[in-house]
């Protein structure tokens, strides 16, 4: 089979996912996030905020790697099944993407637009001064003034973020407002081994 890497924005069901085929396919996951945030002793927001751009990628790049070291084991040619979940960003990360491109099929996970911008404004706070925190790096330098200035912000993003990831994947399928598993098992009978 080899592994299927799952790709696409914050928020689009990448770890969600990700678990769930695991399970019904009896095959390890790993979510490069997760991984970053194990070697790193932070999260990969946490990263990309202290350290910037560059070195966040540096990091991705390595949590692959190791990811990719661990599917391979020691001086094998042959590469374990698994599920992967990658970082919303990964598609701007070309090294990532050569060191995980070899192990499987990409498929990009398609949220629909409000669907994301509807989790990422829930999950924003707004202090007493009106600052609005907690929301994901690529909007926040950009400082919004409002929920509205998050949105527009937001899909000027999605859609170039999706002309990236359909022109990077093997397959698309969109995730439906339906119980996980029935998007799980989309994914499964998608990936053409």
């Amino acid at each position: 089979m080899g592994c299927i890497i799952l790709m696409g924005i914050k928020h689009c069901g990448k770890s969600t996912q990700g678990k769930v085929v695991s399970e019904k396919l009896s095959v390890p996951f790993f979510d490069t996030d997760k991984v970053i945030e194990d070697e790193m002793g932070m999260s990969a927001r946490e990263v990309y905020v202290q350290s910037g751009e560059e070195a966040f990628k540096a990091a991705e790049a390595h949590a692959c790697a190791s990811v990719a070291e661990k599917l391979k084991g020691a001086g094998s040619c042959t590469v374990r099944d698994a599920v992967i979940a990658t970082g919303g960003g990964i598609c701007n990360n070309s090294k990532a993407i050569d060191i995980l491109h070899p192990l499987g099929k990409f498929v990009f996970l398609v949220a629909p637009e409000k669907v994301a911008a509807d989790r990422i404004v829930r999950e924003a706070s707004i202090s007493p001064e009106g600052k609005i925190t907690n929301l994901p790096a690529y909007i926040a330098k950009k400082n919004p003034g409002s929920l509205d200035d998050v949105r527009a912000l937001f899909h000027m993003f999605y859609e170039e973020r999706v002309k990236i990831y359909s022109k990077l994947c093997d397959v698309c399928i969109r995730m439906d407002n339906v119980p996980k598993h029935v998007n799980a098992q989309r994914i499964i009978a998608a990936i053409k081994f």
